[in-house]
């Protein structure tokens, strides 16, 4: 079944994407993104351009597909969440540089890859969650204080190893160095009050029940969960920390987008990724409580009322390169175990 259901989806992207005689205007994207927070870019993009965005959208497999497709790969971009997918679209060979005045404009240099290879497109923050119950405003102001032995049996995280997790020890180790990064992930885990599991809301749920009192996450998330019946009460139940403050600042990772070696289109993809480093910069960033890249756009409102901060400039190609040592850091110190 799982064979057969491959093999239709090959066929359906395939039919989905394959050029027509006399074909419109049009660019073909593949997608890690859900189809449901990019396609009014995409419909806000062939609205002002007249250029038709074809999609396929899978959670998975897609660098491995536009690979296996080789030359003959219909993609024109690969959409993706997280420095990490975009360096594996980098390291796999599948990507074209691309140089445009208007992206180097609209996104700062530590949101792109110094060669063009990829572009971010919105941030994130990697917060923390705390107790609004039990921890008190200012008892936690950075990710070092996670270290910090009076968080024993109180700290919830997801897996070390996912990818959310790896770019933030891969900064913790571009700004400290190996030794004192790995000696402080050993001490977080000693402070776990379970061992790592679910994803980030599994996370602020665990504090609303009392299973932790702090924990680590996304930002968007918190938006998620007011704006959902069942989990606003886990929402409620915390306050949004964005660590380093007083140095560095919170840490960021991106959603952000590649163009294919292979690129049939690549004149319409160019004009999509100028239009989504710009104008389309906060529908984009709407979609799903993100931040725009574009340092010009403003916050919605909603978020914006979250807190205003100050973001890490560590160039995330620098994260991208560290992320192999990372992942190897969480093995070393038993992280999910």
């Amino acid at each position: 079944m799982a064979h057969l259901k491959k093999i239709l989806f090959g066929l359906i992207g395939a039919s989905m994407l394959a050029p027509a005689a006399n074909a419109a205007e049009e660019v073909n994207v593949y997608s890690y993104r859900q189809e449901f927070l990019v396609k009014p870019l995409f419909d806000a993009f062939t609205k002002e351009t007249g250029i038709k965005v074809n999609v396929v959208f899978s959670d998975k497999g897609l660098i491995e597909r536009v690979q296996a497709e080789g030359d003959n790969s219909p993609a024109d971009l690969i959409f993706t969440v997280d420095i990490g997918k975009l360096n594996d679209a980098v390291d796999a060979g599948v990507t074209q540089p691309v140089t445009s005045p208007t992206l180097e404009e609209n996104i700062p240099a530590n949101f792109r890859h110094p060669d063009g290879l990829w572009y971010g497109m919105t941030t994130r923050a990697r917060i923390i969650y705390a107790s609004k119950d039990r921890v008190k405003p200012g008892e936690i102001t950075s990710y070092e204080d996670l270290a910090d032995p009076k968080w024993k049996g109180r700290l919830c995280t997801r897996s070390g190893k996912h990818v959310y997790n790896v770019a933030l020890i891969a900064s913790m180790i571009a700004h400290h160095g190996k030794d004192e990064a790995e000696a402080w992930l050993s001490k977080v885990k000693d402070n776990l009050a379970r061992k790592p599991q679910g994803n980030d809301r599994a996370q602020v749920k665990a504090i609303k029940e009392g299973e932790c009192d702090i924990a680590v996450g996304n930002h968007y998330y918190y938006g998620k969960m007011l704006h959902d019946e069942k989990q606003k009460p886990w929402a409620d139940s915390v306050y949004l920390v964005f660590p380093n403050q007083e140095n560095r600042g919170t840490h960021v990772n991106i959603s952000g987008v590649s163009m294919t070696k292979s690129a049939p289109n690549k004149a319409n993809a160019l004009k999509l990724m100028e239009f989504l480093s710009g104008a389309g910069q906060t529908l984009y960033a709407e979609q799903n409580f993100e931040y725009p890249v574009n340092p010009t756009v403003e916050w919605l409102p909603e978020v914006k009322s979250w807190g205003e901060f100050k973001s890490d400039t560590l160039s995330l190609a620098e994260v991208a390169e560290l992320r192999k040592e990372a992942i190897m850091m969480v093995d070393r110190v038993g992280y999910n175990d």
